[in-house]
């Protein structure tokens, strides 16, 4: 198995199993993704360079306006800093970012020759759950992640680093964590991709030692 593990020579669909990792972040308005709000998705994807190393690609960002009968949760919005209705948000409609949001992740599953993507967040049943709520809520038949397999980089960063908490996995990985962007989507998916490709790497180094080893 070790030996089929060589980036150089495997593309990132063979990597996964046929499956495109998107990383994902979501702001909310509660913790129940049946009743409360979802008001922001950020998302980015993931590339092999030259090296055979993972590296941080392109982004996604969707501000959303509470669906009809959203129950906003006055602690959680304050915490995360987001005012639901303020016009300065550039908001979408829930129905017509789930859309976007949904065609722009099949349309990278199928320039890389993927069968699926599966959706990767740092504790991923939260993201994961509100996602695929709003894709229920508005009945569209073309999600392109899987229905409930994630990658959770909190349970790698445990694995592999010995903590959960994403800013101080973060830490320890070497990448710079800024806690007056925290709570924003994008920026923290951006900084859950640069967790992820980092764990991927390091993993990918100890294989390689391995096999060097077992090799000589």
């Amino acid at each position: 198995m070790i030996e089929q593990l060589n980036l150089k020579e495997n593309p990132i669909n063979e990597r996964f199993r046929g499956y495109l990792p998107v990383i994902v972040d979501v702001e909310t308005a509660g913790f129940d993704p049946q009743k409360n709000a979802l008001l922001e998705i950020g998302a980015y994807f993931i590339d092999l360079n030259e090296n055979g190393s993972f590296v941080v690609s392109g982004s996604l960002h969707y501000n959303i306006k509470p669906f009809d009968g959203a129950e906003i949760n006055k602690d959680s919005v304050n915490f995360i800093g987001i005012d639901p209705f303020d016009p300065e948000r550039d908001a979408m409609d829930e129905a017509d970012a789930i859309k976007e949001f949904c065609k722009a992740v099949s349309k990278k599953v199928k320039e890389n020759k993927c069968n699926r993507a599966i959706m990767v967040a740092h504790n991923a049943h939260f993201d994961h759950s509100f996602i695929m709520n709003a894709v229920s809520r508005h009945n569209y038949k073309r999600c392109p992640f899987h229905p409930f397999s994630t990658i959770d980089t909190a349970s790698l960063a445990m694995g592999l680093l010995g903590h959960t908490v994403l800013a101080k996995a973060c830490e320890i990985s070497g990448i710079e964590y800024d806690s007056q962007k925290a709570h924003g989507a994008l920026y923290d998916a951006e900084v859950t991709a640069e967790l992820f490709c980092t764990m991927l790497n390091s993993y990918q180094k100890m294989l390689n030692f391995y096999r060097e080893q077992h090799n000589a």
